[in-house]
């Protein structure tokens, strides 16, 4: 009729709720740096020695110990059969000897393997300090790893790799990391999974670490025994020893 009011407007259907805004890059790796003990814990280790086995198939097990010094220097040890496998980065190059296969003198690195010598060689990690290291991280989202709420994390490092860091919901803990890898030339997926984790002097430290390529059920672990903080170790541990053979006339 005239002059009455218009029939009120339907109200507006409500909204669906907005998913749970998640945390920025910056506050995700401020939790995971405090969870493992806090900075000042963490910048305290200066050298670091870890010992325990690695097992890399049915019956296959070997002694394995890794030193590592600031400010990226790594040294790998593995026994098996009487014989010593080396495997080192000395703060800008790394090197290797491998008498499983006849290599008894050093040798460099290749380009796969001194990338991943390097990443051994950084003692807190891809994410503490990422700026400064010249990484850059950014937030995916979440994702179940396992039946487990993690961070989905995207680094890009300052070498050009991309790799994806998986930090738990409710612990902040490192517990996966994925990345493409050069193996004999071609690409593969790789996937290392942490575990275990316990405390050495004041900090949260993976105990075990399983290494794989993705699709493939052959699995490589690391059982980590014992873990020395500050151990006194010397810089030519690290340096690629002169070649024993002699040299040609």
């Amino acid at each position: 009729r005239m002059g009455q009011p218009p029939p009120p407007a339907k109200p507006p259907a409500a909204a669906a709720p907005a998913a749970a805004a998640l945390p920025s890059v910056d506050e995700v790796i401020a939790k995971h740096v405090a969870a493992r003990g806090g900075m000042d814990k963490l910048k305290s280790v200066q050298t670091l020695r870890m010992s325990g086995r690695m097992t890399m198939g049915p019956g296959i097990e070997a002694p394995v110990s890794v030193e590592v010094k600031r400010p990226q220097h790594m040294r790998m040890e593995m026994q098996f059969q009487g014989m010593t496998a080396i495997q080192a980065y000395d703060d800008a190059s790394g090197w290797m000897i491998m008498p499983f296969v006849g290599r008894t003198d050093p040798q460099p690195l290749s380009p796969a393997d001194d990338k991943d010598a390097e990443d051994m060689a950084d003692m807190d990690g891809v994410l503490v300090d990422y700026k400064a290291k010249g990484h850059t991280v950014e937030m995916v989202g979440k994702e179940k790893v396992e039946g487990t709420v993690a961070y989905k994390l995207k680094v890009k490092l300052k070498n050009g790799d991309e790799r994806f860091v998986f930090l738990e919901a409710d612990s902040f803990m490192e517990i996966r990391n994925e990345g493409k890898r050069k193996i004999r030339g071609s690409d593969v997926e790789v996937e290392a999974n942490f575990g275990d984790f316990k405390e050495v002097g004041g900090i949260l430290y993976p105990h075990s670490i399983e290494q794989a390529v993705k699709g493939n059920p052959q699995k490589q672990s690391i059982t980590i025994e014992k873990i020395d903080l500050n151990p006194t170790i010397d810089d030519a541990r690290f340096k690629m020893p002169a070649s024993a053979a002699p040299s040609p006339a």
